[in-house]
């Protein structure tokens, strides 16, 4: 792979992956309620489903995703529903003084490693965007293999980098919620955000 092919994917992917989106917001809203390690296995979550549909979308998943309008509308209600039941509980979250303690005790590491995966899981358009944005850096007459493995190692590691400073920010962010009423402000911005997400969503078109 040229290298200004790969300096284009770079920056492209950087911004992309910048965008706070639902991915990026799970790991701001985790980093806050219980730190920048405790988000560490929602970040797993994230990154195992984003591995998970680049994979899908090298075998050909998200072509089959693009085509199928009935199996896309299915994906995409599926997670919109999850994404605005996210959004409510959070939504709904109860505040104290020692909120943070409690919520670390009643969310484990394999249940917010769980919620990371189906965060990431529940954008059928992510499995399009892969099948549609991986090929506009690589060249048809050199071994594919070895592209897509450059490409998304390189998608991991900007993806990651990112997650890490959204959840660095909310670990930081936390500090300031020392009061019941600055937790249900951020709260009631974090459901209204996933909901928000969820709504968008389900509207997104087939095309």
């Amino acid at each position: 792979m040229a290298m200004n092919t790969w300096l284009l994917f770079v920056v492209t992917v950087f911004f992309v992956s910048a965008t706070p989106g639902p991915n990026m917001l799970l790991a701001m809203s985790h980093g806050i309620r219980f730190g920048l390690r405790g988000a560490l296995p929602t970040m797993a979550g994230l990154l195992l489903a984003l591995g998970l549909i680049m994979a899908g979308s090298a075998a050909g998943l998200g072509a089959l995703l693009a085509t199928s309008e009935r199996l896309f509308s299915v994906v995409k209600y599926a997670g919109a529903a999850y994404l605005v039941w996210l959004g409510y509980q959070a939504w709904r979250a109860p505040v104290s003084e020692q909120s943070a303690t409690h919520e670390v005790v009643a969310l484990s590491r394999g249940q917010r490693f769980r919620s990371g995966f189906l965060v990431a899981m529940s954008n059928p358009k992510a499995f399009v965007f892969f099948t549609a944005l991986f090929p506009q850096f690589m060249h048809a007459d050199a071994p594919q293999l070895p592209q897509l493995l450059v490409l998304a190692g390189t998608f991991y590691v900007i993806e990651s980098s990112w997650q890490l400073v959204y959840a660095f920010g909310g670990a930081k962010l936390k500090l300031w919620l020392n009061s019941p009423l600055r937790q249900r402000l951020m709260n009631r911005f974090a459901g209204g955000s996933f909901m928000a997400a969820g709504i968008a969503l389900s509207t997104v078109n087939h095309a």
